[in-house]
């Protein structure tokens, strides 16, 4: 058709009658125009009238005031009933063999996946650890559940079991990233979390979703408790990547460098945690000699740090 020309026009018209909340009639027009041979003027229409009549109120099925106290608020993800049988790790094996034999994009491969990170919540780390060994084959379509199940898990034992599949070596580097950015999402930390993940920092093949995903996680740990850096956990996180700092930030070449800005950045991450690094990121900051990106980097990861542990006369003027 030619530009300008409109090939279909379309109309809807209701009016609506409400009584004490209650919808009681509804009338509807709706008229729709087609063209078929612009240049020749054809067209179709057609008209089409609709009505709605309440006829009865049942009032069985009216809220009832005196049932309120059944009601609550909740955010409906990945809410289930809790379950109190014992799950046992030959179902779960069960359910990983049920995964990867349904169709990838079933309703029932996503039932069947939420139902494995609910089960895997309630297996001990060596439930998890003896399930890992019997379900750690790919399926067809080179998928491997339990791998894409365990970050959703969030428990301290699914968190362990993480740790030491990264530090054996026993996933592909894109599961490890994906393992350390979920850490990230998990709303309940505890410090065995921590303490499980603070040795992997220390490892030469730390990687900046290493640094960040562990740093977020303390985080929200001393969110949620006022007293965290008296943690152990928490103070051995710190501890090494205060020892990265080496006193003032001093660096020797630009693959030095660009780790320091890493570390720099994972001690802004942890916020609360961080306080105790107050006096030597000011010295990093104040020392002139200093690469301008150690400098800028080191003032930025005060940005979590409560006011109350910046010493005003330790910052650079």
């Amino acid at each position: 058709p030619q530009s300008g020309q409109q090939m279909l026009s379309s109309q809807l018209e209701c009016v609506q009658s409400i009584k004490d909340g209650v919808l009681e009639e509804a009338k509807c027009s709706e008229s729709d125009r087609v063209a078929l041979l612009p240049q020749q003027g054809s067209a179709a229409e057609t008209r089409t009238q609709s009505a709605l009549k309440l006829l009865q109120v049942d009032t069985e099925t009216l809220y009832n005031k005196r049932h309120s106290e059944d009601l609550y608020v909740t955010n409906i993800l990945y809410e289930r009933e809790v379950t109190k049988r014992k799950v046992t790790e030959a179902e779960v094996t069960e359910l990983v063999w049920k995964l990867c034999l349904a169709h990838s994009a079933s309703h029932e491969t996503a039932d069947l996946f939420m139902t494995l990170v609910f089960e895997l919540q309630h297996l001990s780390f060596e439930a998890l650890r003896a399930l890992w060994q019997r379900s750690s084959f790919k399926c067809r379509d080179n998928w491997q559940p339990l791998i894409d199940a365990l970050p959703s898990c969030a428990t301290e034992a699914c968190v362990v079991l993480m740790k030491d599949l990264i530090a054996s070596g026993e996933v592909e580097e894109d599961k490890v990233e994906y393992f350390f950015w979920s850490f990230a999402f998990i709303p309940n930390p505890t410090s065995g979390m921590i303490e499980s993940l603070a040795p992997l920092l220390e490892s030469p093949r730390a990687t900046q979703s290493c640094f960040l995903g562990v740093t977020a996680l303390v985080h929200r740990f001393c969110s949620a408790h006022s007293s965290c850096d008296v943690v152990p956990a928490v103070q051995s996180v710190m501890r090494t990547l205060g020892e990265f700092l080496r006193g003032n930030c001093t660096v020797q070449d630009s693959e030095h460098l660009s780790k320091m800005q890493l570390v720099l950045k994972a001690i802004g991450n942890a916020g609360l945690a961080a306080a105790s690094l107050a006096p030597a990121l000011s010295s990093c900051a104040a020392l002139q000699s200093q690469p301008m990106e150690i400098r800028l980097a080191a003032v930025q990861a005060f940005r979590r740090i409560p006011c109350s542990a910046r010493v005003s006369d330790s910052l650079p003027q």
